[in-house]
């Protein structure tokens, strides 16, 4: 048995990065040679194919090619007998994925150029059996995020888009390309992730939302850099050191844009509106976490307001929209503070306004800080020990809220 390290580790180890998943093929393995890694601990799973895995948690499988024998990524069978390593890494996805370096004389196995096209920053596929998994369109997109400054090739592309225009992207689950997605989230350059998917058509199929944003113009005093879409790209830069769910809220903050009849543009009136309402449509495609959710819906509804904070004038608005932001819970600080984020970005997701100032995070931070200091006051002391509860308690708070909103929009309003 020759055991042979593969895959991204081999990738990583050459582009000089270290690794974090280090994946093992077995070539020439017996039952004896079997038996041994099951007696040393490791456990088998997969029911299609042997693949062990170590006490520490690395995975070992055994040399496989694949034959496709239905629809969608899991239509194939597995044949586990004389593999060979070249036969192995030519069903792997992409040249830079298919090396594999033998873990006893160090010998570097490279049969498809994945070298060469490491040093040239390409991203192409290993064979034409490639197409024969749609959820690789996907894949190469991630890592088009990942390797930025990589091309594609352009018969990689072309495969892609046979793939996608064949509908092959309609046999996946939402889990797979979810999964697929928060890992280019992830990655340093997430814009790439949708580009390279709009360029081979496969947005339409799983963010027909994001699609519709193409070529949809916005007012250009606010909008310089161009189409809803542009800046929807703009935004997700700026927010690039957030969390999956700040993304995410950036990513569709903007999707009601989408719906506007042509013959309102540039204005999109309501657009926040109609953009809450098509996020239950996006949840339900990509079953997204309620976490993430939350936050893309109550951003995608309340961007606007909070661009605007410092237009209000009543300051029973001003606790409306704290409310709506969560700015009014000690628990929801974190939540509060990715809706500025997001909104940051928004406002910072234009071209030459990139490193602009944004006063209506101050402004709803103090705020908040003006409603949360409410709790230590005598006034609600008093209101605790006056024995009101239920409906009467909440009118009573809030009155108490919006006295101490209009006393800070007024100091806030007032010259320094």
């Amino acid at each position: 048995m020759q055991t042979y390290l593969v895959g991204g580790a081999v990738r990583d180890e050459l582009l000089g990065q270290p690794a974090h998943d280090r994946d093992y093929v077995l070539v020439n393995a017996t039952p004896s040679d079997i038996d041994r890694l099951l007696e040393a601990g490791y456990q088998q799973v997969g029911k299609d194919f042997p693949v062990f895995l170590s006490p520490q948690g690395e995975e070992y499988a055994l040399a496989r090619v694949e034959r496709k024998t239905g629809s969608g990524h899991k239509g194939f069978s597995f044949a586990i007998e004389q593999v060979s390593l070249v036969d192995d890494l030519s069903r792997r996805d992409l040249t830079i994925n298919a090396m594999a370096r033998d873990l006893l004389t160090g010998e570097l196995t490279d049969p498809y150029g994945g070298q060469h096209d490491l040093r040239a920053g390409i991203l192409r596929h290993v064979s034409e059996s490639f197409a024969e998994d749609p959820l690789r369109v996907f894949r190469v997109a991630r890592f088009a995020a990942r390797y930025p400054s990589f091309r594609l090739a352009v018969e990689t592309r072309e495969i892609m888009t046979q793939v996608t225009a064949r509908g092959d992207l309609s046999q996946l689950s939402a889990e797979r390309v979810w999964g697929e997605t928060v890992k280019a989230l992830a990655a340093s350059a997430p814009r790439r992730y949708f580009e390279v998917l709009k360029d081979v058509g496969a947005l339409q199929e799983w963010f027909p939302e994001l699609e519709a944003l193409d070529q949809v113009p916005q007012p250009a005093e606010h909008h310089p850099e161009g189409d809803a879409w542009i800046h929807t790209l703009m935004v997700l830069d700026q927010i690039q050191a957030g969390t999956t769910a700040e993304k995410l809220a950036a990513l569709f903050h903007d999707i009601g844009k989408g719906l506007t009849p042509p013959e309102e543009w540039p204005r999109h009136v309501d657009h926040e509106i109609t953009g809450g309402i098509l996020l239950d449509e996006v949840r339900r495609r990509l079953r997204v976490p309620k976490e993430e959710f939350t936050l893309m819906r109550v951003v995608a509804e309340q961007h606007l307001r909070v661009h605007q904070v410092l237009a209000i004038r009543k300051p029973g608005r001003l606790l409306a929209l704290l409310q709506a932001i969560r700015g009014t819970r000690v628990e929801q600080e974190a939540f509060f503070s990715s809706v500025l984020k997001v909104c940051q970005a928004d406002a910072r997701g234009r071209l030459g306004r990139e490193a602009t100032p944004y006063p209506p995070a101050a402004f709803l931070r103090g705020a908040r800080e003006v409603l949360l200091g409410i709790r230590c006051s005598p006034e609600y002391a008093q209101l605790v020990a006056s024995g009101v509860a239920g409906q009467d308690f909440a009118a009573e708070l809030a009155r108490l809220q919006i006295a101490r909103l209009q006393q800070y929009m007024k100091s806030q309003a007032e010259p320094s």
